[in-house]
């Protein structure tokens, strides 16, 4: 569940933006990665506690995320899905070489605060507290996510402007401003994500490819566009890929992927739609 839980934490930026924004980010894993070497730069290097640096890496990268938005992204968000797609995986090859350069191609860990570490016993099991962490950051993000689309008025406009964005100009609701925003807001819980991932996932320049296809499985399982489904379906992802490598470890991911074939067989359309 800790596992489902960092996947979620990552992947529900992209669920904004090819969800709601119809924008394939697959560069999305980088903003990721880039927020777990800045954990670890501010955590190992500079010494503050993993506490105090989360923040830090939620707003730089949501800065960063807004400047790429108006100079890169924008430009590209009215193209064909080929130019998306063509134009973030370069961006992917280039951020996994300035990786490279800048920390080397080992991995590296982040020190975890006091607090985080060791183990409490709950119903008759022993549960590591940073895994407990995890889960609990999950389920307050969703929340905060889900309220903040489903019941806000930015979260209307939104909407507004995914279902109908010349209509919403013409409402005068600011639609670039609104998907700015939105990708803004992306791209810092990815940063969170991977500085939070950084102990279980592992922090290495092969980041963003070796999780983009688990980020792209969170998003179209869970249903574009829908923060509850994105939560359900990386916790049932997560789960049944931990148990499936450590019982039937010759398999590989082949059963994460046999999971996914069916569910959108079943689902077509994902777990669950977002409300229009």
């Amino acid at each position: 569940m800790a596992y489902g839980s960092l996947l979620f934490v990552i992947s529900v930026g992209m669920s904004v933006t090819l969800g709601l924004m119809r924008f394939i980010n697959l560069a999305h894993g980088a903003f990721a990665m880039f927020g777990g070497y800045a954990a670890y730069v501010l955590v190992n290097r500079w010494g503050l506690s993993l506490f105090a640096a989360l923040p830090v890496v939620l707003v730089a990268f949501a800065g960063i995320g807004a400047v790429l938005e108006r100079l890169l992204y924008r430009r590209v968000s009215r193209s064909r899905p080929l130019d998306q797609v063509l134009f973030t995986i370069g961006l992917s090859f280039i951020a996994t070489a300035l990786a490279t350069w800048l920390w080397g191609p080992s991995q590296k860990r982040i020190t975890l605060p006091h607090a985080l570490t060791g183990q409490v016993h709950l119903l008759g099991l022993d549960l590591g507290i940073y895994r407990l962490f995890l889960i609990a950051m999950v389920v307050a993000i969703t929340a905060s996510l889900y309220v903040l689309i489903e019941r806000t008025r930015f979260g209307a406009q939104l909407r507004a402007a995914v279902d109908r964005p010349e209509a919403a100009a013409g409402l005068g609701i600011p639609v670039d401003r609104v998907f700015g925003i939105s990708f803004a807001l992306g791209t810092g819980l990815a940063a969170v994500g991977g500085a939070l991932g950084a102990d279980v996932l592992g922090l290495d320049p092969s980041f963003t490819f070796k999780y983009m296809v688990y980020f792209l499985l969170v998003v179209v399982v869970g249903g574009q566009g829908s923060i509850v489904g994105s939560a359900v379906a990386a916790l049932v992802l997560g789960v049944c890929d931990v148990v499936g490598k450590y019982y039937v470890p010759s398999a590989g991911a082949f059963l994460i992927y046999a999971l996914m074939v069916i569910l959108l067989l079943v689902f077509p359309h994902g777990l669950i739609r977002r409300a229009r």
